[in-house]
């Protein structure tokens, strides 16, 4: 990875749903935000598409963000282009970068490509029609198999880095994209200025994809995770996936909810019931870096309609802010928690709590997990040397605190020491 973007190391990705986020649904509105998200220990905000949506065969009564019409303009849903770029300068003048979700694969039914140059998507061989995606009968797909797509893609890409300053792009369903589209993408903008390359995409599955993005989701272990609390998985593939995982190149993304998964498949307490606070402990924990979506710091609990507004309730206070802000200060500022910082496993597949170290020395950092329903014995000196520590989301401190003999069910420990 480039000495230039070595801040990707140290940074962790906030996915912000605008139409959810806010009433107004706007970039204004949303800037409002700027200040609490920042004293949360927010890095990198991550938004989701803000082009035109598609109106011919739309989902519902607003559409898919991922239903581009325009890739160089912007929804008048959010704003306009000059709000999109005053949001950019606000969140960067206050520490944040800001990566775009970018939808290379396909596009609505009215984008103006789809009359300014029909030859640039694929066809159905039954109807002769544009072939819309598996699944999703609401976008269609273009074909990278020509040279002049390509160019104009990367132009549009261009235009969002040199005209409104952001840092990088978030690449949606990148493996339904061609491979060699994205070295080409990322070798014409790089030079210009160096970006950071988010791609959804699981290495496991891709890893060749991996000479394009310095990182990746973490889809697998996402799901496995889920199994397992579903008691359709042992205990062994959990480890198993860590360490595979540790095989692969670039920087892993961890996640316990984003967009899809919150609407389609339930939030992070629907799929992991009680452990959901230790894998977001985990997330920010583990060799990579974590990914947030909006009002996981509420907690938010429903499921947000994907086609309709279905906003996001604010009013109680984020209950979660502290616990967050915690973890990433810590992330932030302990050199044991870089993603390219060591870890050791110091516990094996047959044992009740995962236990391992990030750093080395006595700067290290220890965490358990408790991945049981019962409550657990463990040792909290595991530098050997019965030092005094602090355990970071209580604040317990000691050499042994009384009340650190047993870890509670389905709870973790994060330890520092003092």
């Amino acid at each position: 990875m480039s000495s230039a973007n070595s801040w990707i190391t140290r940074t962790n990705v906030y996915e912000v749903n605008l139409r959810q986020y806010t009433p107004e649904g706007t970039f204004d509105a949303f800037a409002a935000h700027l200040p609490r998200l920042r004293e949360m220990g927010v890095e990198t905000l991550w938004f989701m598409p803000v082009t035109p949506i598609a109106q011919r065969n739309k989902k519902g009564s607003m559409g898919s963000y991922y239903a581009c019409s325009d890739y160089t303009a912007v929804s008048p849903e959010f704003g306009t282009l000059d709000d999109w770029k005053e949001l950019v300068r606000r969140a960067r003048a206050m520490g944040f970068r800001v990566i775009l979700d970018w939808v290379a694969n396909h596009t609505g039914w009215d984008h103006r490509w789809t009359w300014e140059h029909p030859e640039w998507y694929e066809r159905d061989p039954h109807t002769g029609d544009f072939r819309a995606a598996h699944g999703m009968d609401d976008i269609i797909e273009l074909n990278f198999g020509h040279p002049e797509l390509r160019k104009a893609m990367i132009e549009a890409m261009r235009f969002w880095v040199a005209q409104t300053g952001i840092d990088g792009f978030r690449c949606d369903l990148a493996f339904w994209v061609e491979q060699d589209f994205w070295v080409e993408a990322r070798a014409a903008i790089d030079p210009e200025r160096k970006l950071f390359w988010l791609g959804e995409l699981d290495p496991l599955e891709h890893p060749h994809y991996m000479e394009v993005f310095d990182a990746a989701y973490t889809w697998s272990w996402m799901h496995g995770m889920q199994e397992f609390m579903q008691q359709r998985q042992p205990r062994s593939r959990c480890y198993e996936l860590l360490r595979l995982y540790s095989e692969t190149r670039g920087i892993p993304a961890w996640f316990t909810s984003n967009h899809d998964e919150n609407t389609w498949n339930g939030t992070e307490h629907e799929k992991y019931g009680p452990l959901a606070s230790a894998l977001a402990v985990f997330s920010c924990t583990w060799p990579g870096l974590p990914l947030l979506y909006s009002g996981q710091e509420l907690p938010n609990r429903k499921r947000l309609q994907f086609f309709e507004k279905d906003g996001i309730d604010w009013s109680g206070g984020s209950r979660l802010h502290h616990f967050y802000r915690t973890l990433l200060d810590l992330r932030r500022r302990h050199p044991g928690l870089a993603c390219d910082a060591p870890c050791s496993l110091l516990s094996g597949p047959e044992e009740p709590v995962l236990v391992y170290r990030r750093g080395t020395g006595e700067d290290a950092v220890l965490v358990y997990i408790n991945l049981t329903g019962e409550a657990q014995p463990v040792d909290v000196d595991l530098w050997g040397t019965r030092l005094a520590f602090r355990e970071v989301l209580s604040g317990m401190h000691g050499q042994e605190p009384e009340g650190m003999r047993y870890l509670m069910p389905w709870g973790c420990w994060v330890l520092e020491k003092q």
